[in-house]
């Protein structure tokens, strides 16, 4: 779903081009007040996002965001706001506000900049789009509560619009078909189980039934009564057709027509699209090629530090032999069930604890738990930290992946743990969204490359926490590290470099010690969000090297509590952002 880049989008700003700005009308109302009401209208033009920042005044809505009329829409309100802002002297505004004005003009630019290709035509994958986020929205353990009979009511008038909806995605894949711009066969037939799981022939068996059974006792008979019901026909309504419809539309006309080539580059418009993401997800202005190139040079370097492990363990073979031990090795696959998986996590958490307030003064209120990701997306989900809401009646939760416990690998927990949970995603996503003193757009607003970039940095400070003990442990750190340098080379080998799916495969398999089948699922999503996987490393480069530099210029007064205090608390920024923050301390 497209949404409007002054909550969520982020990119870097040339502040050279926003004082050439003239600002010909002055400000009709304070600078804060201006802030306010851009992101109050954004959430009712948006109000998914608002549902899932926790704010409830819309879980009522679901507007048809790829239409024309509504892009069209969303373009005028990024025009206007642009407009508006201009009138503000960025030099007259305070610190703070300087960051605001900064992150909203070139937030509104790189949405602008996402109108010159058209996603409507490409509006699912098998990694993202409406047909996912409805389940994790309805399933009564989402962001959309069940708790009051207006919650219900809400839910009923938001999924009333799903079939329309589904027929504005069919007719845009329609025209997408006409124009070549569709996704490669193979994405497009792994959405076929996903919607396969969802339809519901017995409706209580249904996902979307899973409100009615966390239904309050507190509610009257009656009330109870006219919900299941409700709820019975809504799933068979706005569920099952709608799902169906999609299935056959996909099965029958759109999967015929897809393409058979992997990369962006290969659509219409597609190679200047591919510069756009890449410098939206890594807020720089590295080029695709130094990108690639850099990816190829942190391979190497990784690669020197395994062989270090390998021997360390004594294993005599070759580094890819090691990736094939590591995975068939028994006693790292210690478990029966997935609730063993989970508990494994849980003491993770517990042993590392202690050692937190050495490197953070800075610590979240919001509460944290670790889950099993949910069964309808499971099979093709990776293990993702899933935000809190703004009240806190939703933690903050780390979800993992097992739908198979006796094949589960335990070799990278420890790092996943500190990337996905603490003090990766949960310390910085919710820090940034307790802090009062950011305008709320910035509590809510996501830059790839700082916010994925902390938690890939996190992942190096495991030996600190008391964590990697075990070599294979650290193996597993190594691995993930390994495996965020592989993607700034296969991302942008099949995106510009006509690198194929096949050849990305190999090229991962030969640099870590994924299986093949965790390999594919990676190269897959890569060729379905062209561009964010760049986003991990260069951000973990960027502040492991404004660590390093801070450490050499303040020497023995550098304090490792100030640097993370000074990384996480004015929010997730663009990297020149946080780096001129980071040359102040």
């Amino acid at each position: 779903m497209r949404k409007l880049i002054t909550a969520l989008f982020a990119g870097l700003l040339l502040c050279a081009a926003c004082k050439n700005e003239t600002k010909k009308i002055a400000p009709t109302k304070p600078f804060s007040q201006f802030l306010e009401e851009n992101y109050e209208a954004s959430l009712k033009d948006n109000p998914i996002n608002a549902t899932f920042n926790g704010d409830n005044r819309y879980n009522d809505l679901l507007p048809i965001d790829i239409s024309k009329a509504e892009m069209q829409k969303a373009k005028a309100v990024l025009v206007a706001s642009k407009a508006e802002l201009l009138t503000y002297n960025r030099e007259q505004l305070n610190d703070n506000d300087r960051m605001s004005y900064d992150m909203m003009l070139w937030n509104i630019d790189q949405e602008m900049a996402s109108f010159d290709f058209p996603q409507e035509y490409m509006p699912i994958s098998q990694f993202e789009g409406i047909h996912l986020m409805l389940p994790q929205l309805g399933n009564g353990e989402g962001a959309q509560p069940f708790k009051t009979t207006l919650d219900y009511d809400n839910w009923l008038k938001r999924i009333a619009n799903y079939p329309a909806y589904t027929d504005t995605m069919i007719a845009n894949m329609r025209i997408g078909m006409q124009r070549g711009i569709v996704l490669p066969k193979l994405l497009a037939q792994k959405i076929i189980p996903q919607l396969d799981g969802i339809i519901a022939k017995d409706v209580t068996k249904s996902i979307f039934y899973g409100a009615i059974t966390v239904m309050p006792k507190t509610f009257s008979e009656s009330d109870k009564t006219k919900y299941i019901s409700a709820y019975k026909s809504m799933i068979e309504r706005d569920i099952n057709v709608p799902y169906q419809k999609l299935k056959d539309f996909l099965v029958t006309e759109y999967i015929p027509k897809c393409r058979d080539s992997h990369g962006i580059s290969t659509l219409e418009g597609g190679a200047e699209r591919y510069k756009v993401l890449a410098r939206l997800w890594t807020t720089t202005t590295l080029s695709p090629d130094e990108i690639y190139a850099r990816g190829e040079a942190e391979v190497a370097r990784i690669r020197g530090e395994m062989e270090k492990v390998k021997d360390q363990v004594g294993f005599k073979g070759t580094l890819k032999e090691f990736f094939a031990s590591v995975n068939n090795n028994k006693q790292l696959h210690p478990f029966k069930s997935a609730a063993e998986v989970i508990a494994n996590f849980n003491k993770i958490h517990e042993r590392m604890t202690p050692k937190l307030k050495e490197l953070f003064e800075l610590t979240p209120k919001t509460r944290f738990e670790v889950r099993r990701t949910e069964a309808f997306r499971e099979a093709s989900a990776s293990a993702e930290y899933m935000q809190a809401d703004e009240a806190g009646t939703r933690p903050g939760v780390f979800y993992v992946p097992c739908p198979n416990a006796a094949e589960y690998n335990t070799f990278q927990d420890e790092a996943l743990f500190l990337h996905e949970a603490i003090p990766g995603h949960h310390y910085q996503m919710s820090l940034q969204q307790e802090n009062q003193e950011l305008p709320k757009f910035r509590r809510f607003s996501w830059y790839g490359a700082y916010g994925e970039g902390w938690a890939l940095y996190t992942e190096s400070l495991g030996t600190e926490l008391g964590l990697y003990t075990d070599p294979y442990q650290y193996f597993g750190r190594l691995g993930m590290e390994m495996h965020r340098a592989i993607r700034l080379v296969v991302d942008v080998g099949m995106h510009t470099k006509g690198m194929t799916r096949e050849q990305a495969i190999a090229y991962s398999l030969e640099n870590e010690a994924e299986t093949e089948a965790n390999v594919i699922a990676e190269i897959e999503r890569y060729m379905a969000i062209p561009g964010q996987a760049l986003s991990y490393k260069i951000g973990q480069m960027k502040i492991l090297e404004l660590r390093k530099r801070a450490s050499e210029k303040m020497g023995a007064k550098f304090d490792i509590k100030q640097f993370h205090n000074n990384v996480l608390k004015y929010g997730c920024m663009p990297l020149n952002t946080l780096e001129q923050k980071i040359n102040e301390m």
